[in-house]
């Protein structure tokens, strides 16, 4: 998903590394930090794939700055990424926030809704955190006030993701 993000946001505007960074933490950085260590490798495995370019501008007060821009073979990639994501990035709440932050640059309505309706197929399947055997357990069925909470929070939130993703669906298929 950090690749992802990168490509995501440069297909909005070329950035310096450090804007990149700040954009990707206030997307994802309240699950995964992004640090440095981990950022300007991919960014080195992207533009080593062809996915960007680094160009060289001067500094506003000092040193010069590297800028990062997506090359036409990334633009590419990044709708593929967008119109085939894996199986975890529909069923993982963090990485589909990554995929729904750039799904717009998915030009094809009805690409973007074949993702949204994996994502309705998912939620539309009954599942819990806990389970007795195989059967889901609901929030009624738990003792524990917190479990109780943590499924009764689940079950709202899927609620209005599933209102959002119908109601999206049905502008998309207009």
């Amino acid at each position: 998903m950090l690749e992802l993000s990168i490509l995501g946001f440069l297909f909005d505007a070329p950035l310096h590394g450090y804007e990149l960074r700040k954009r990707i933490t206030a997307l994802t950085g309240h699950v995964r930090p992004v640090a440095e260590s981990t950022l300007y490798p991919a960014i080195k495995r992207l533009e080593g794939a062809g996915l960007l370019v680094r160009t060289t501008e001067p500094g506003a007060a000092a040193a010069p700055r590297h800028v990062l821009s997506l090359t036409e073979k990334g633009r590419r990639e990044v709708r593929r990424r967008l119109a085939e994501p894996g199986d975890r990035d529909v069923t993982d709440e963090n990485r589909w926030f990554t995929v729904l932050a750039f799904l717009r640059h998915l030009d094809d309505a009805d690409a973007q809704a074949a993702v949204l309706r994996r994502r309705l197929t998912f939620l539309e399947e009954p599942a819990s955190f806990f389970y007795e055997g195989d059967r889901p357990l609901p929030a009624e069925e738990l003792d524990d006030p917190f479990r109780q909470g943590m499924l009764t929070i689940a079950r709202a939130t899927s609620r209005a993701e599933l209102t959002w993703l119908r109601d999206t669906l049905r502008s998309l298929d207009g």
